[in-house]
């Protein structure tokens, strides 16, 4: 707790809000990666601040910190509810990240049936206005897997072959073999090319990370956090947490908000065989990073008996779609 503290004071320094007026240091839960505080200051003002860890992991969360000030940065400019950035370090050894604290707490089961669809359906609406943004080029703002490509599939290949490097260095535990996954998922990359705009994707909108503020009576999203994933690419792939191990298509809650704000992409033929593709990419993350974060035997449990049939789920649909003869 005291480097905790001599942390936050001289981050706060550095912005030039007095480190005195540090009340509180409260470490934050659900975060699976950085560690995450809540800073609250004696004038009544809270933030959070985030410190990657010093442990390896996956090739694409090298510097998450800038990627995710770039999903803030884009959140204000489409009107939607997140973090305000106060500053980032990307220092090797002194990176964090300090942002302003959204109203509300993680979404759970407390929420009613009449408010879960009239949450879905401002969350729908909420998305389609980050999808409108354009972005610069393809791939991670953070440029961990180098610099933003001129097209999606060049991207998102360079980003599907990073995650089965992973696989193979970490051992990770697999329901195919790695050459198995990445021959089918080859075969899928031609429909990677019907993209040819650069959207923002959150990638990493499950539950958990959607803010639900009931302090002026009602209930209302708060807040869009923790978009560390975040990266410049198909819309379509956020589809994916947004009905992390379901099917988007039975959102219609959700759908009808998206629609209504002229969400520039809907699960329709065309996209599903690229949805299969971006749905196998999380679930490989998934049962990738569980070896260099130590997961406990109840967490890989869990992810072999709940996200590896997910897995092959995805690449039978890739198979049923594209057959090889479509790879080049």
């Amino acid at each position: 707790m005291a480097d905790s503290w001599e942390r936050a004071r001289r981050v706060l320094e550095g912005c030039r809000i007095p480190p005195g007026l540090l009340a509180d240091v409260r470490p934050l839960s659900g975060g699976t990666y950085n560690t995450v505080e809540e800073l609250r200051l004696t004038d009544g003002r809270r933030y959070v601040l985030k410190v990657p860890p010093t442990a390896p992991g996956l090739r694409h969360e090298a510097r998450l910190l800038v990627a995710e000030a770039e999903f803030c940065r884009v959140a204000a400019e489409a009107g939607v509810p997140a973090p305000r950035v106060v500053a980032v370090a990307d220092a090797p050894d002194a990176g964090h990240l300090l942002m302003s604290l959204c109203p509300g707490e993680p979404w759970d089961t407390s929420v009613t049936e009449t408010e879960h669809v009239q949450l879905r359906t401002e969350l729908g609406r909420q998305v389609a206005r980050l999808h409108r943004l354009r972005g610069p080029g393809f791939g991670y703002p953070s440029g961990a897997l180098g610099p933003l490509a001129r097209d999606w599939r060049t991207a998102f290949t360079a980003m599907f072959e990073a995650i089965l490097d992973d696989a193979r260095d970490y051992a990770a535990r697999l329901p195919r073999p790695v050459d198995a996954v990445a021959r089918t998922a080859r075969a899928a990359y031609p429909a990677l090319e019907e993209v040819v705009v650069p959207r923002p994707v959150h990638f990493d909108l499950w539950p958990g990370n959607i803010l639900l503020d009931r302090s002026a009576g009602g209930v209302r999203i708060g807040g869009l956090i923790d978009g560390e994933r975040m990266f410049w690419g198909d819309p379509v792939a956020d589809f994916v947490s947004l009905a992390l191990l379901g099917d988007i298509s039975r959102d219609e809650a959700f759908l009808a908000g998206y629609r209504e704000a002229g969400g520039v992409a809907v699960p329709d033929g065309p996209s599903r065989l690229r949805l299969a593709l971006y749905r196998a990419y999380l679930y490989l993350i998934m049962l990738t990073e569980t070896v260099p974060r130590a997961v406990g035997e109840d967490k890989e449990r869990w992810v072999q008996e709940t996200v590896a049939p997910q897995l092959v789920a995805a690449l039978d649909e890739i198979e049923e779609a594209a057959p090889p003869s479509r790879a080049r």
